[in-house]
């Protein structure tokens, strides 16, 4: 009989960015000639680094760089990269359970992950929760259970939203290139409203929450009929849209406006979700309760998992065995999901990223003082954004993010991009950064912006 090895801990990676080789080194580059003529050509490429090693903050590629993480892995460590709650618990998981199906032969795992979500999430009433995959799948079996629980078939989301790249989530998804582009039809009962975009709204600042609602409870009224509509699905700050944070007032709009109807509201948590934004949920900021709210990225410290959380009834409305998929819950991501949850309250992270965000908007605008190219600081919490614009205007500064971006790669810094007119820088540090790493980071971010022709 073999036995198992012991798992033996790596030293600990230097919480400090260190440039060795020029970016991207030569093991990366031959890397990418394997990735060019193994993969398809249909995948994107943020970085052209190859990642061999992650902890903390800190990102070390194949050639022995250590970057600093502006983006964990989209929103997804929050609890940093290679946790150690999340890795112990992994391990002694998968030496015990790799799968069963929840369906067919339950474990605790996931019925703890659904206790931890149905206690965290908004309100205080009855919940309950279902387990999948990715944040597109969890959205699709929110509108799915909602459709099923109203008896009703229409959708109602926003412009810049992101929810997904699946056939309906593409459809709930704004942005037609890269997402969308040549790849419907799409599903149908899906209704676009306007998003108030408070750097670019044309109507007072002042009165854009009841300005937008209005439109928008007048269009649903009249457009598609209050009593045909199944769902408001919303992101409390939108992602992939650009860190586009509505006005006071708005979110709260219409999640009333969705109860005296009887629309189920939906908050898509996906990239807010787990002390993202300074609480555990971006609607607490304005103490709203969704109905249902869907989670992702965040929840298990990497590993790939998504929620669904919602009022009982709303849940128990679906017929036994319509919910459900084979790797939906799987042991091991909800072990890495209860040593992530646990480290987030433990290091308190919701407060954490408040206070990263206080760091980060305090440095984003003294440049945006300096650097006309910064149209807007935006976001909450560790959840910040610029928009950069040509100086003088409002217009998309695609060329001078691009540089940015190239700059702080070169000086090994990786930050993401946004927005629906590409024109967005966005910061998803891990949590757990360290301010003195942070600090450096965002040096290296005004020398980019001072490197600018």
């Amino acid at each position: 009989m073999s036995t198992h090895p012991s798992h033996t801990p790596l030293p600990a990676l230097a919480q400090e960015r260190r440039v060795v080789t020029a970016i991207p080194g030569p093991k990366s580059q031959e890397a990418l000639t394997r990735r060019a003529a193994a993969t398809s050509a249909g995948l994107g490429l943020t970085f052209p680094v190859f990642i061999e090693r992650t902890q903390g903050a800190i990102l070390q590629d194949i050639d022995g760089n250590s970057l600093i993480d502006f983006g964990s892995g989209i929103g997804v460590v929050n609890v940093g990269n290679s946790n150690d709650l999340v890795v112990n618990n992994v391990i002694e998981q998968v030496q015990k359970i790799a799968h069963t199906c929840f369906t067919v032969a339950p474990y605790m795992g996931y019925v703890e992950v659904c206790e931890l979500l149905n206690e965290l999430t908004p309100g205080t009433h009855k919940k309950k929760s279902l387990l999948v995959n990715s944040g597109a799948e969890a959205v699709e079996n929110a509108v799915k259970v909602a459709r099923h629980f109203t008896k009703r078939p229409a959708v109602v989301v926003f412009e810049h939203a992101y929810h997904g790249r699946t056939n309906l989530t593409m459809a709930l998804t704004a942005k037609n290139m890269p997402y969308k582009e040549g790849f419907g039809p799409f599903a149908g009962e899906v209704y676009r409203m306007p998003m108030p975009y408070p750097y670019r709204a044309l109507s007072n600042p002042a009165t854009l929450a009841q300005d937008s609602f209005e439109e928008i409870s007048h269009r649903i009224e009249k457009e598609i009929g209050v009593e045909n509509v199944a769902a408001i699905l919303i992101e409390p700050i939108q992602g992939e849209g650009g860190f586009i944070v509505p006005p006071k007032g708005f979110l709260p709009a219409l999640s009333e406006f969705a109860t005296k109807h009887g629309i189920i509201f939906i908050a898509d948590e996906v990239q807010t979700g787990f002390c993202r934004t300074g609480d555990w949920f971006a609607v607490n900021d304005e103490n709203v309760v969704p109905d249902m709210v869907v989670t992702a990225k965040g929840i298990a410290g990497g590993l790939p998992l998504a929620g669904v959380t919602g009022r009982a009834d709303i849940m128990d409305s679906v017929h036994i065995a319509g919910l459900g998929g084979t790797y939906g819950g799987n042991p091991v991501s909800c072990a890495a999901a209860l040593g992530a949850i646990q480290s987030m309250k433990d290091e308190k992270l919701a407060d954490r990223a408040k206070h990263i965000g206080q760091i980060m908007g305090d440095a984003l605008r003294a440049m945006q003082a300096k650097y006309p190219v910064i149209g807007e600081v935006r976001g909450r919490g560790a959840m910040q954004a610029i928009e950069l614009v040509k100086p003088g205007t409002k217009e998309p500064n695609t060329a001078a993010m691009q540089e940015v971006i190239k700059y702080c790669l070169s000086k090994g810094v990786l930050i993401l991009t946004a927005g629906t007119y590409v024109n967005v820088i966005r910061f998803l540090p891990p949590l757990v950064m360290t301010d003195d790493l942070l600090k450096d980071a965002l040096g290296v971010l005004d020398e980019a912006f001072a490197s600018l022709k």
